[in-house]
Parts: structure tokens; C-alpha cells; sequence
């Protein structure tokens, strides 16, 4: 039942900033854990940044002092703050939602971002 809906992804130039979204619907937001995951060409699909329910936030090393994550529940949506942009992070961008307590997981279908000057 729950939709996950990104966007804001694009074409970007290395050391530049992007922002992207993701939008929840068909549940409680408050009740999942959120987090943003890229796969790029030939790759595994990794972790970027992950957000609890109440806002406590974990990076992956690469990332990390360069990408916030974050959340409104208002708005019932997750944000990625993207700066200093690296060519080797060009990857399409996944959103996911875990059901707090549970083995429920939901993804979007992803937006894709692409560095390059």
C-alpha cells in the first residue's frame, strides 16, 4: 500500500549541489525509517543515508561532511541535500521505507543523477 515517489534528480556538475525528494503516501510516515540508496552502472545498490522515525541519521563513510538527509512528516516527505558532488556518484537514487518493528520494505522507482561536466 505505501507509494514512494522520488524526484529532483538531473544532470549536475562535479562539486555542484542537488537536492532530491521523496514523497510517501498509503501509510503512517512517523511509523518507517527512511533512507536513500544508489546503485550505478554495473554496481550493487548501496546505502547512502538513513533516517529513523525520530530523526536520528546515519551516513555511509563516502558521504559523509557532503549529503544531509532529512524529513518532514508534515509534508510526509524525505529530502537528500547533495553538495560537492563527485563524477563517481553518478547512479540512479532509490528511496526506501522500512516499517518500524517489522520485515516490510517498500522502494520508489528511482531518479536518476548524473555528474559530469
Amino acid at each position: 500500500q505505501v507509494q514512494l515517489v522520488e524526484s529532483g534528480g538531473g544532470l549536475v556538475q562535479p562539486g555542484g549541489s542537488l537536492r532530491l525528494s521523496c514523497a510517501f503516501s498509503g501509510g503512517f510516515f512517523s511509523l518507517y525509517r527512511m533512507g536513500w540508496y544508489r546503485q550505478a552502472p554495473g554496481e550493487q545498490r548501496e546505502l547512502v543515508a538513513i533516517i529513523s522515525s525520530t530523526g536520528v541519521r546515519n551516513y555511509a563513510d563516502s558521504v559523509k561532511e557532503r549529503f544531509t538527509i532529512s524529513r518532514d512528516n508534515a509534508k510526509r516527505t524525505m529530502y537528500l541535500q547533495m553538495n560537492n558532488i563527485k563524477p563517481e556518484e553518478t547512479a540512479v537514487y532509490y528511496c526506501n521505507a522500512d516499517r518500524i518493528g517489522t520485515q516490510t520494505g517498500y522502494w520508489g522507482q528511482g531518479t536518476q543523477v548524473t555528474v559530469s561536466s
